[in-house]
Order: C-alpha cells, then sequence, then structure tokens
C-alpha cells in the first residue's frame, strides 16, 4: 500500500513528456483553396461532368441561406409554407382511410390468439416486483 502511495505522488509531480513530436512551428496558412479539386485517387483525374454548376445534383444554391431556404430534414424548413399548399393543407380525412394491406397488423392486439401475449400470472408479478426473492421464500 505505501508502495502505491510513493508511485503516485511520483507520478503526480513528474513532468509530463509527449509521446508524439511536432516537426517546426505551427502557422496558420492565409489564403485556403477552396474550389473543388479531383480526389488525389481518381481514375480520371477530372471532377464530373456539370458538378458544381447545378446539374446532376450538384449545388444549385448561391448562399447557405438560400439552400437553408429549400433544405428538409425532418420537413421542410422554408418560411413560406402556406395554408392552401404543403403539409397540413388539407385534412386527413380527404386522403383517404388508413387501412393496413391483408396480413399487415398495426396493434399486436389485432393478430390472432394465438400469437398475442399471454397475461402475466400473480406469481411472475410478484417474482418481477421482488427481483426473484418471491420464488425462494
Amino acid at each position: 500500500m505505501y508502495a502505491t502511495r510513493v508511485l503516485r505522488q511520483a507520478a503526480a509531480h513528474a513532468e509530463r513528456t509527449p509521446l508524439i513530436r511536432f516537426i517546426g512551428k505551427r502557422h496558420i496558412p492565409e489564403h485556403v483553396d477552396h474550389t473543388p479539386q479531383p480526389h488525389p485517387a481518381s481514375p480520371t483525374g477530372a471532377l464530373p461532368a456539370g458538378f458544381g454548376s447545378g446539374q446532376n445534383g450538384g449545388n444549385s444554391h448561391a448562399s447557405f441561406s438560400s439552400y437553408r431556404d429549400h433544405a428538409q430534414q425532418h420537413g421542410p424548413l422554408r418560411k413560406t409554407i402556406s395554408a392552401t399548399s404543403g403539409i397540413g393543407a388539407q385534412p386527413a380525412s380527404h386522403l383517404g382511410p388508413v387501412e393496413p394491406p391483408r396480413g399487415v397488423y398495426f396493434d399486436r392486439n389485432e393478430l390472432p390468439p394465438r400469437f398475442r401475449r399471454t397475461p402475466l400470472t400473480a406469481a411472475e408479478i410478484e417474482a418481477i416486483e421482488t427481483g426473484g426473492a418471491a420464488l425462494f421464500g
């Protein structure tokens, strides 16, 4: 026990030396080029045709705010959703009935009886509530 205390004190007072060594001083580049470049391991060494011009799924927005106005995450993020079109424009009753296809069930209680959960007995409930102690006492 005394040896552990001595080792902990020695470790606390020792100067820590990192195992990784950096060459040269840190410097921040003055200019960073953000133009699209092909990947160095690209087989063609060129960007796809129309890349970044808004064609073939490229970026068609001039600014981030323009992108944000048209973006969707868990629904539209636009500020221009109107009450006459889009989400919530018509009541759900106009969308038609919601009936599952044959063989699909929305709730476990709709299944045939042989597939339903069996109800717990009083002994099982007691065993769960006592953590199993009721089984031995």
